[in-house]
This record gives structure tokens, C-alpha cells and sequence, in this order.
């Protein structure tokens, strides 16, 4: 009788942040903020707390980044 086989863990995608992104510049578009500028803290709050439940992930999503790229430099 041969042993059960091992299940193999699924691999993440190594790219998944670009898999993410559909549509670069959405957010800052729907939040009114000109080409070049940064959105700021308090308008990312505001955004994760809207109503619209595609703003809301993009809203979350660009925090996670924002929080990846803070670890990386330091």
C-alpha cells in the first residue's frame, strides 16, 4: 500500500501586485488629485471608508503598498 500522497502547496504569484493594478491611476483620478501629486493619509482614510466597494479596495490596496514600501527601506 504506497503512503498518501503530499499535497502541494500552491506557490503566490510572484507578481501579484501587477495582477492587482488594472488601472493605474483610478484611485487619484476618483479622489481628484492631480497628475503628480500624492495622495494624501487622510483622503486614503476617506476613501476606505466609502460607499463605492471598488474605491474601497483600491483604497485599502494603495495603504498595503504604501505600507511594503516603507518596509523596504528600511
Amino acid at each position: 500500500m504506497k503512503p498518501p500522497a503530499k499535497r502541494k502547496r500552491k506557490s503566490s504569484k510572484k507578481k501579484w501586485i501587477q495582477g492587482a493594478i488594472k488601472w493605474p491611476g483610478a484611485l487619484r483620478k476618483k479622489l481628484g488629485v492631480k497628475p503628480g501629486k500624492k495622495i494624501t493619509a487622510a483622503q486614503l482614510r476617506k476613501a476606505s471608508k466609502s460607499k463605492n466597494p471598488r474605491t474601497r479596495r483600491q483604497a485599502n490596496l494603495a495603504k498595503t503598498l504604501k505600507k511594503m514600501s516603507r518596509k523596504r527601506r528600511s
